[in-house]
């Protein structure tokens, strides 16, 4: 959001949603660290005071929501539509903000997206470090976002998403793709951005012990949606065998259901 035009964004969000028949989900987070120098400042944006530009990104964001709310947020011409008339933005989208999920990097973060209102999208790096392994400490992301939400009095049922890296092995050519991760196979602490951040691990193996490893992770257990985080360098048609791969042999026994409601067969997540 650093980047961007908070009103822009809603035609555009809205415009999409209506099109794809109310199915987009949308996620939006601050923006990863970059090499650029308070890069936002060269698109034309200022008045942060945080070298990473969070304060911006949040300002940003509840304009957005204010938007795709449908309230006027734009004064009107008052030769055309009298005096004190505010215009809201079009196209509207109902129930858009529904559809919205923030990515949230710590647990103070997953806090402020519950009470705005907005899904939790939550990744494979927290930019905190306890102690506590990585699934655990994003399990108590999750609690804390619940919680908040229910403190906050809204109506709905959130969706919350977690991240992981998952490589099926069932096939030799696997085996030689994914040798090189075999020894990653814990969480690792690092620095990003400024914070000691826990890193979450590599999940390599066959299907069996997938699937126990999977289940014995805290947040995987706690959210409601799996995203599958795929090396892109790999190309297309690779990346289509592990998805298919996890789908058949791991993505069953957590829960997952085929998907026949639709025009094309997948999983349910």
């Amino acid at each position: 959001m650093r980047y961007e035009n908070p009103y822009y964004f809603a035609e555009e969000a809205a415009a999409l949603d209506l099109i794809a028949d109310n199915r987009i989900a949308l996620g939006i987070s601050r923006g990863s660290p970059e090499p650029a120098l308070r890069g936002w400042e060269a698109f034309g944006y200022t008045g942060s005071t945080d070298p990473r530009g969070a304060d911006i990104a949040r300002e940003k964001f509840e304009r957005l929501l204010e938007a795709i709310s449908g309230r006027p947020v734009a004064p009107a011409d008052p030769a055309q539509f009298g005096p004190g008339q505010k215009l809201p933005l079009e196209p509207h989208s109902p129930g858009l903000v529904e559809r919205l999920w923030w990515g949230a990097g710590s647990r103070d973060t997953a806090v402020w997206a519950a009470q705005k209102g907005v899904n939790l999208m939550s990744s494979t790096l927290l930019t905190e470090a306890t102690g506590q392994s990585f699934g655990d400490l994003q399990a108590e992301q999750i609690d804390l976002y619940r919680q908040a939400w229910k403190e906050a009095g809204h109506a709905r049922t959130p969706r919350i998403s977690v991240s992981r890296s998952v490589f099926p092995v069932v096939s030799e050519q696997d085996k030689q793709f994914y040798q090189l991760r075999q020894g990653q196979g814990a969480d690792q602490i690092g620095v990003i951005d400024g914070h000691r951040s826990t890193f979450g691990r590599t999940y390599v193996g066959e299907p069996d012990e997938l699937i126990s490893q999977l289940q014995d992770d805290a947040a995987v257990m706690s959210a409601d949606s799996l995203m599958l985080t795929i090396p892109s360098q790999l190309g297309v048609d690779f990346n289509v065998h592990l998805l298919r791969s996890f789908a058949d042999h791991v993505a069953p026994a957590l829960g997952w259901e085929p998907n026949t409601k639709g025009p094309t067969t997948g999983y349910a997540v």
